[in-house]
């Protein structure tokens, strides 16, 4: 009397698996490199974004650049812009953090009347190889610079804009 067996032996399971593993293996590595790359294009456009805030805050309020970016970030609610909370920014950004990149913000060239007529912006990986390969920096040139061993600045090759 033959009895039939209806299912997968071990050997097929173990070959599905093994299956899946190669295909893991294969993948995880390009989906690492992919949100890399997405956290340095976020870098770049915030960046961006700031020298813009700026040049706003400045045109807007004729003091110059702001001292922080907290200065550029959302107005409380029900409030108007002002020069302390001026609205240019997303809560994140104005904080100093977003994609993976920590953004340090520095006011430069006080002038006699106390007002702000420069800054630099460096973006810095978290954790570099897993949030960000690439440092980043721009001041109020506009100039975005890049450099891939230590944090950038205004002396290092400009990114391609």
């Amino acid at each position: 009397m033959r009895t039939s067996n209806k299912g997968f032996s071990l050997m097929e399971l173990l070959i599905v698996v093994a299956i899946i593993l190669i295909i893991a293996a294969i993948a995880i590595p390009n989906l690492m490199s992919s949100r890399i790359a997405a956290n340095q294009a976020s870098a770049i456009q915030s960046l961006r974004t700031i020298g813009t805030a700026e040049v706003t805050y400045s045109s807007t309020y004729g003091v110059g650049f702001s001292s922080n970016l907290s200065q550029l970030g959302p107005v409380p609610s029900g409030a108007q812009p002002t020069s302390n909370a001026a609205g240019l920014l997303d809560d994140l950004l104005s904080a100093g953090v977003k994609s993976g990149y920590t953004f340090v913000y520095t006011p430069t060239l006080l002038d006699p009347l106390g007002h702000y007529n420069g800054f630099t912006v460096q973006a810095n990986p978290n954790v570099v190889g897993q949030t960000g390969l690439n440092y980043y920096y721009v001041d109020q040139n506009d100039v975005i610079c890049q450099n891939s061993t230590a944090p950038a600045s205004s002396t290092d090759s400009p990114v391609a804009q």
